[in-house]
């Protein structure tokens, strides 16, 4: 008897955990602009999240804030010894890895590029700081950009740190302008300037070569905003191109950049850079947010935005599904969402050829073809690209069941019985079906709906 006791014990509690399996990643928070010499209670907000990781997108701490007094690496130090002492930053610190990359402020000069003197000396800063191994591949390397990959295959998180600081070649600026007050930044356009430099842009084009479901691109500054007259990748804008090519020429799939710099936060999207919607997702001021009501700043791509309050940013990844969904969130210091979006991994993936139509067998028809039979009994042949309804089961030819030249198979609750009595939405999704019946218009869209369960069957994957 306790023989089989411990069995059903052990059974219950499911197979354990491969030691050198690795963690899945479902929670990552992020964000940036932290100054170390004031409260950051939004750092309680974050551990309330629990992730699983938090991702720092820089200004981690405030080097330049005092005028008057230089810049020195042992300033440097001293500012990141403060920020080691935050009491939420050393409850993180004990709850979640911490990864991160460097801005202007931590890096020691405000919009500071390759010309900072002690640029070598902050970059050993910020690897102590950061605990990175005296081993590691970045105590030799001339910036702090660096990479992770987690979770199991399939589902996969890989986090890739840029470095826009080390290497960027210096930007250009306009004349004084007495009415807004600033010295607004123009593009860049010598044939020579970079953000990344050469070894950089070597390094990132491997990366993104690498296995992996979603990424999270860190990037310290904005790269889709482009209206504000501040620090943004389109300050030069032959590298954001480079980035959006490379993107594209890798055929990396699941890219979600994260931002921060701008001292509040907003989500962009671009629809034509990478060959699916590119989101930039800007958390800016961890306690660095103006915390009175102002107008959003100038961005034709924002999609949402929470223009004052410290805020962070949380992306939360449903891996139960065929089709992962990436949740993103903004939220304030309470922890309430304020702002964000959804969105399917399948939606991350870049426009390819289609491919060539498989050779069906006599009298199939594939999707195009039967949408001219109206009014006749056909049998067709398409790979399901998205299910909807409930009581009916719709199975529709295109992501989107509006788009011109869908065709849908119905299967209607009379149907559903015997191999279909449990099919839902993940028996079809992605997946090849024969269907025979009457070509019916709805709503001038074309659809067949099965009247005889052995009408209908999956014949491939």
């Amino acid at each position: 008897m306790r023989r089989i006791a411990l069995v059903l014990i052990l059974t219950a509690l499911g197979p354990a955990a491969r030691a050198d399996e690795p963690k899945l990643i479902s929670r990552v928070a992020f964000g940036s602009c932290v100054d170390q010499a004031k409260p950051v209670p939004v750092f309680d907000a974050v551990a309330a999240a629990k992730p699983d990781l938090l991702v720092m997108l820089g200004d981690n701490m405030y080097a330049d804030l005092d005028r008057k007094v230089q810049v020195t690496p042992e300033v440097i130090r001293a500012k990141y010894a403060r920020m080691d002492k935050v009491p939420g930053f050393a409850k993180l610190r004990q709850t979640c890895p911490v990864v991160g990359t460097w801005d202007d402020h931590d890096y020691g000069k405000n919009d500071a590029g390759v010309e900072w003197e002690h640029k070598d000396p902050a970059q050993a800063a910020f690897l102590d700081f950061f605990g990175v191994a005296k081993d590691d591949p970045r105590r030799d390397r001339k910036g702090v950009y660096h990479a992770e990959v987690y979770g199991p295959p399939g589902r996969r998180v890989q986090v890739i740190l840029l470095d826009t600081r080390y290497h960027r070649s210096p930007i250009k600026k306009a004349p004084f302008d007495p009415q807004t007050r600033i010295a607004p930044y123009v593009p860049n356009t010598d044939a020579d300037a970079t953000f990344l430099g050469a070894d950089q842009w070597k390094w990132l084009e491997e990366q993104l070569k690498k296995p992996a479901e979603l990424r999270l691109l860190a990037s310290s500054i904005q790269v889709i905003s482009e209206d504000h007259p501040f620090e943004k990748w389109a300050n030069i804008p032959r590298e954001r191109e480079k980035l959006y090519s490379l993107v594209n020429s890798t055929k990396a799939q699941g890219v979600i950049v994260l931002s921060g710099d701008r001292h509040h936060a907003e989500v962009s999207v671009d629809t034509a850079a990478v060959g699916y919607p590119l989101y930039d997702v800007t958390s800016s001021g961890f306690n660095q947010s103006s915390k009175n009501w102002r107008a959003p700043e100038k961005n034709a791509k924002r999609v949402a935005t929470m223009p004052y309050g410290d805020n962070f940013g949380l992306v939360s990844i449903d891996w139960s599904t065929d089709d992962p969904r990436v949740h993103v969130q903004i939220r304030d210091e309470d922890g309430d969402a304020t702002c964000g979006f959804k969105v399917r991994l399948s939606t991350l993936k870049g426009t390819a050829p289609p491919a060539a139509q498989a050779k069906l067998p006599d009298g199939v028809l594939a999707p195009a073809d039967a949408a001219k039979k109206v009014g006749e009994k056909v049998t067709v042949q398409l790979v399901v690209a998205s299910v909807g309804g409930q009581t009916n089961l719709y199975l529709n030819s295109e992501k989107d069941f509006r788009a011109k030249g869908n065709f849908t198979v119905v299967l209607p609750p009379a149907v559903r019985k015997g191999k279909w009595q449990a099919a839902n939405a993940d028996t079809f999704a992605g997946k090849t079906v024969r269907a025979t019946g009457t070509i019916r218009l709805n709503k001038d869209a074309p659809q067949l709906e099965v009247a005889d369960e052995k009408d209908l069957e999956v014949v491939g994957k």
